[in-house]
């Protein structure tokens, strides 16, 4: 099995991967999906924008809508900001969720063309390498959505990193990863409690490797991206 990293903020001409993608999305896009599933949402609909969230929500049946606009402020007019801990007192059971985000979804619709498409955070990593295995992935490219011009993405390097480590199945202790989220950047701004829309809640959760027993692959149905 080979490696290899991109990051989403520095792509330019490059040709795609096109075996095992993995985009990863820490603080907060799939910490907040796997969240929504845990609670019971029947599918994660990942849509490239705001305005294509609004369409997809008028047709969908008793949808949630999930949405931040850049550096996680909540977009006015849906139902919840991306906040994992706020969807753990959601009504999610039994309901499709839309979620758009400014970074981990737009890696998702960037690479939607690849033979194995998956969401990834710290709290389904385990499983995700898991599922990775068991497709048989050949070339595995993970895609790191968090490192902007005031952030170095550590959350997310993180958890790619224990992918491949569980992958090439050599020792990982989960919670040296978890610290490194909350290191991170962006992890210390959810930490500091300062930053508007940043609780630390969010943080608590995403942090804790291995949270949930599941991975998320991403498929394309009807013309859209969902995730199960």
């Amino acid at each position: 099995m080979h490696f290899s990293r991109v990051f989403l903020n520095r792509l330019q001409n490059q040709p795609d991967p096109i075996d095992t993608v993995v985009v990863v999305d820490v603080l907060r896009s799939f910490t907040t999906a796997a969240v929504a599933l845990a609670r019971g949402a029947t599918a994660i609909y990942p849509a490239a924008g705001l305005a294509a969230a609004a369409e997809l929500l008028a047709r969908l049946d008793n949808p949630v809508s999930v949405a931040a606009i850049g550096g996680g402020t909540p977009a006015p007019g849906f139902d919840h900001g991306n906040s994992p801990s706020a969807l753990m007192h959601a009504d999610l059971a039994g309901r499709p969720v839309v979620i758009s985000t400014a970074a981990g979804v737009q890696g998702l619709h960037r690479f939607r063309r690849a033979r194995h498409l998956h969401a990834a955070s710290l709290v389904c990593a385990r499983a995700t390498a898991e599922a990775i295995r068991t497709a048989g992935a050949e070339h595995v490219c993970f895609v790191i959505t968090g490192e902007w011009i005031d952030r170095d993405g550590d959350e997310d390097i993180a958890c790619a990193d224990y992918i491949e480590s569980l992958l090439r199945g050599t020792p990982a202790a989960p919670d040296e990863f978890g610290a490194r989220v909350r290191q991170s950047d962006f992890g210390q701004r959810f930490a500091s409690g300062t930053w508007p829309h940043l609780p630390p809640a969010d943080l608590e959760i995403a942090a804790h490797a291995d949270l949930y027993d599941f991975a998320m692959p991403v498929s394309y149905e009807e013309g859209r991206l969902v995730i199960r």
